[in-house]
This record gives C-alpha cells, structure tokens and sequence, in this order.
C-alpha cells in the first residue's frame, strides 16, 4: 500500500522538514509490508530509515530510531518464531531501573504531577465528613502521592482529632511496596494518623479484587494511573471470537425497534470485565482513573504504527521543547521507557502487548457497563494544576469536557483523566 508524503500528515503535529515527511512515510510504508508479507520492500524501508533516525537528532529522528527498532523487531518475529524469543523481545527491568525511569518520566514530564494532584483533591472532596477511609492503588510508583494526601486530609479536618487512613498498594516487587510503607509510616505518624498499609504483591491481571484486605463498609477511593489498559491484553485468537460474538449479540439487538444501542466496547476483554466488576462490587464512594488519549489497540499493524507514531511523536516533542537533546537523563527516558513502549506497540501480539492504550471514549461505555457513573474532577485540583503547569514550558495545558479531563500538549490531548462512583 502506498500512500503519498501529504497523506502522512499527523493529526494535530507540527509541519515536518522534507527529512520529516519521509520519516513518516517510510514508517508507514514499511509497516504495511510487513503486515503484508513484502519483507524484501519493508527491509530497503528499513535500510533506508536508518540513514535518516538519530537517538540524538531532533523530535523526530529521535522517534524514528525507536519505531526503526520495533518494526525490524516485528520483522523478526513474523519470519523467525526462535530469533525474537532469544532476543527477549520483552526486556524485564529491574526495580532500580523501573524506579529511575518512573523518576525520569515524573520529572521530565507534568503529566503525573497533575494527575495525583487532581486525583487527591478529589478524593478529598468525595471523603468529606469522613473519619475513617481506605485507598486502593492499582498503579503504585511514588509514595509521595499519599503522604501529599494525607497533609491534604489533615488540612480538611484540623477539627477531627481522630482519622484513620488505610492504603492497600498492588504491585509485582515486594521491595517497592516496603519502601512505600516505610515513608508513608513516618508521615503518618508526623501529621497523627491512624495508618495501616497493605501491601498485596501481585500483578493486576492475577489479582481479584474481592480477595483484597479491604475492610467492608469503610469509604473506599480507588485510584489508577497509566495501567488499566494493560488488562486488555489477550490472547488474539479469543479477542477474534469475542468481537465476532459481540458483533452478533449487538446485531440482533439493534434488530428489536425496542433496543437502544448497546455500547459494546470495541475491543472486548472477558480480564477486563471481571476486574471492573469486581472492583465496581468494593462499592467506592470514588475511583479516578488516569489513562493515555490514544487508540492504539488495533488489530491491524499498519493502523498501530500510525496512531502510534502520532501519540508518541508528540511526546518526544514536548520533550524537544523542554529538555536539551545531550542530557542522559532525557536520552534514558526516551531508550528505556518510550521506546520499549513503541516495541511493545509494534512488535508484540497476544497476552505480551500489554501497552494497549485505548482513548475516553471507549473507556466510558466499559466502565458504565460494569456499573460505574460518572463523577466530576475536583475543580479544586485542576486550579492547583493549573498553577502547577506555569512552572513547565508553554505548550501544555488542560481541557475539560462535560466532567473528563484531558492534559493536552498544544492542540493534541495525551491524557485523560476520569472519576466515577459506585
């Protein structure tokens, strides 16, 4: 499939030089002929890609090299079924250096930073009056998030000498939770509260929310930053079956003049389901929820290196505009956290593609069906991050629509964030 330089244009991106404009196109032309079986075409793409990507150029080059990586990576994978396994297609980090990289992405980007800070504010507000609480994170990285927390909740009930507060923290590494008690312990006992962690060491997909040590009838606030997709990762050959059943069901329900249409999510995940179920059964008073603005959960190859490349592009630009090109740091970031992410993305498939971002707008008929309404964002916390985004680089801003929130870049939203009840 070929398609010209101005059919490449990146939904809401700058004006690319003419070394932009065949990066783009060589990247889309080289991904649809992998995807269709064309590898001698796709390697002059790719030979040609790795005159033009630089890990030290500019936004764009800097992204190419990533994508030129995943896309050879795919190659691999769709010709040799030993190669890629060898290669470890899926590098496991170490805590040292998942915690670096977290660190990096906190500081180099505002996105975090305002989503703790609105997701607390709305807490706060849902917890009004409230004397004992609990908080379930599904997505554990900074502890700080609490201990900001608790100083917010002693600022809101300086006349309530007595409050209890209790974290139930889910995460795969022993170590990173004991780190997280052991700093929220000590603010806890600074600011006088009653506190209890639970540190359940597990993943996300393995983890049934009813089994969690959470007490019965206590306010309950959930909170999940940048990991509910990675539940959607399934086998492909089930999520086949399941949309082609979905399909069918909706089909004979839009057939009755009495049905309303159903909102099925597009891509269905039986995981997904039953973890929202399950958690929409704790019955909390709030959970807010933080996820990429993106689609790029296709199917189809081609698809996800082009709506991948225009989410990913835009963040190594907000990078571009915001941190020197020679810092290691920013160097690190992009290496090891985007552009594993990118690999992920391009060259993974079935339960190993777990960075399965999917926009607001199929996240709101999922979670509706499992029982959830919608809440508003604490507009108490987009004023805070509001003053917070004075301190970073013009470009960044905030966008509410209806009760949603999206951290946006320029014109582009890369984030969202949502609250719901039970």
């Amino acid at each position: 499939m070929y398609m010209s330089g101005s059919q490449y244009h990146l939904q809401g991106s700058k004006d690319w030089d003419e070394d932009g404009i065949k990066i783009i196109q060589l990247l889309n032309e080289c991904a649809s002929f992998t995807e269709s079986g064309n590898f001698i075409d796709a390697d002059t793409a790719l030979y040609d890609l790795s005159h033009l990507a630089s890990p030290d150029g500019d936004s764009m080059q800097r992204v190419a090299t990533y994508f030129t990586e995943a896309l050879a990576h795919c190659q691999l994978a769709k010709n040799l079924r030993g190669v890629p396994k060898v290669l470890r297609l899926v590098r496991a980090l170490s805590t040292p250096e998942q915690q670096l990289l977290n660190h990096l992405f906190f500081d180099f980007y505002p996105f975090l930073k305002i989503a703790h800070t609105i997701t607390n504010q709305t807490i706060i507000e849902a917890m009004q009056g409230e004397t004992a609480i609990n908080v379930l994170d599904l997505s554990p990285s900074n502890a700080d998030q609490w201990s900001n927390l608790m100083q917010g909740l002693r600022e809101h009930v300086t006349n309530t000498p007595y409050l209890k507060i209790t974290v139930t923290a889910i995460h795969e590494k022993k170590e990173v939770l004991e780190e997280m008690e052991l700093r929220l312990k000590v603010e806890a006992e600074r600011l006088n509260f009653h506190f209890k962690f639970n540190a359940v060491v597990s993943s996300l997909e393995s983890l049934d929310p009813e089994t969690l040590p959470i007490k019965k009838g206590e306010p309950l606030a959930i909170c999940c930053v940048l990991r509910l997709h990675s539940l959607l990762a399934a086998n492909d050959d089930e999520m086949v079956k399941m949309k082609v059943q979905r399909a069918f069901a909706e089909m004979l329900i839009n057939q009755s003049p009495d049905s309303a249409l159903s909102p099925f999510s597009p891509c269905p995940s039986q995981k997904m389901e039953s973890f929202l179920n399950g958690l929409w059964r704790l019955r909390p008073k709030v959970m807010v929820i933080t996820e990429q603005e993106s689609n790029v959960n296709g199917g189809s190859l081609t698809e996800r290196v082009f709506k991948a490349l225009s989410f990913y592009c835009t963040l190594f630009d907000c990078l571009e505009a915001s941190a020197s090109r020679t810092l290691i740091g920013r160097s690190l970031l992009e290496k090891m956290l985007l552009g594993e992410e990118i690999k992920n993305i391009v060259a993974c498939e079935g339960v190993e593609r777990k960075e399965r971002h999917e926009k607001l707008e199929t996240w709101i008929p999922r979670l509706e069906l499992a029982g959830f309404g919608t809440a508003a964002v604490s507009s108490n916390g987009i004023w805070l991050a509001e003053k917070l985004l004075q301190s970073y680089v013009p470009g960044y801003h905030m966008h509410q629509k209806n009760q949603f929130l999206f951290i946006c870049w320029e014109k582009i939203p890369l984030f969202s964030i949502s609250a719901w009840k039970f």
